[in-house]
């Protein structure tokens, strides 16, 4: 049932309407409402406008909480002088018990000279009744055009530019700025200065690249991130043993000044003969560079505790062979 109201709601506000918006519209005759019925009115703003130009249709419904309205739908009518540009939500204005004051605005814009009338009128449903209510007023709009007489009116050429002298106040804002912007930068270069100078750099301290770690530091570094990686644990012996004597070179190269790197196993033990170290340090260099041969070319696979055992002997033989510092003698 709500579906055929709606269907003929929509059906007679769209004649409705079109009527309304191009004729005076005059209230219909012999048509029966009951004492209750809804009171409809309505307002144009503004009531003069020109062509294109937009202004707000409002319809006023004073009614019942029961009854039953349906306001006008600007979409489904023909739009040959106007055009809807704006479909604003109901609003409720007042509320007394049962009495409710709506309000349905539009947004329209006029696309055609002349006097626009029209009586606002809304659906109304009660029962078995499909009623149309107006308002007691007609609503006038009145759209025009601006006429211009281009006969009275003379066309001159454009005009150049016209050459102005130059004047010191046109940047004196932009100067005064500016000097203040390299007052505070000097000021902040020289409060870091004076902080460099506190802790014994300067600026080109900045810019210089960091020193290298000592070898004996590289090579604890390198040490803990072997560990860190776990390669005997996964079932990587070889990659594991060559990563050790990797770094054992490389600290032998920086710190003795032997060419470890180029070197087989062989050749390093007997250039390290030469070299003053502790016998265990010696001892453990041989039996590390041996068993990561046996590792690497004979394929042969250490047991856990072997494995733990060559990384601590590494470890200790790069602590009893670094530099002592100047703290740990005088400790001594």
């Amino acid at each position: 049932m709500k579906n055929i109201y709606r269907y003929i709601s929509t059906f007679l506000v769209a004649a409705m309407l079109c009527c309304g918006f191009y004729s005076v519209t005059a209230q219909p005759e012999g048509v029966v409402k009951p004492d209750n019925a809804p009171k409809v009115s309505g307002t144009v703003e503004p009531d003069s406008i020109g062509i294109g130009d937009r202004f707000t249709y409002s319809i006023e419904v004073e009614k019942d909480l029961v009854q039953s309205l349906f306001f006008p739908d600007f979409r489904q009518m023909p739009q040959e002088r106007y055009e809807l540009i704006e479909d604003l939500p109901v609003d409720t204005l007042e509320r007394d018990g049962r009495r409710l004051k709506l309000r349905k605005s539009y947004v329209l814009a006029a696309f055609q000279e002349g006097m626009m009338q029209v009586v606002p009128q809304v659906m109304y449903a009660d029962k078995n009744i499909v009623d149309t209510l107006s308002g007691p007023d007609t609503l006038t709009l009145m759209v025009s055009t601006f006429q211009i007489d281009s006969t009275s009116h003379t066309i001159f050429d454009i005009k150049p530019q016209k050459t102005l002298r130059f004047k010191m106040g046109e940047i004196t804002g932009y100067l005064m700025w500016g000097v203040i912007a390299v007052i505070i930068i000097l000021l902040l270069l020289y409060i870091a200065k004076r902080v460099l100078e506190h802790y014994g750099k300067s600026f080109g301290d900045l810019f210089k690249p960091a020193p290298p770690l000592p070898p004996h530091e590289q090579a604890f570094k390198a040490l803990e991130q072997l560990r860190e990686e776990r390669l005997w644990q996964e079932g990587k012996h070889k990659e594991y043993y060559s990563t050790l004597t990797d770094i054992l070179r490389t600290y032998i190269d920086g710190h003795f000044a032997v060419g470890a790197m180029e070197m087989t196993s062989d050749e390093i033990i007997e250039a390290m003969r030469t070299v003053e170290l502790p016998q265990k340090s010696a001892m453990d260099l041989t039996q590390i560079l041996r068993e990561a041969d046996l590792v690497k070319f004979a394929k042969a696979m250490p047991e856990a505790e072997e494995n733990e055992a060559a990384f601590a002997a590494a470890w200790d033989f790069v602590e009893q062979t670094r530099p002592v510092e100047e703290s740990e003698e005088n400790e001594e």
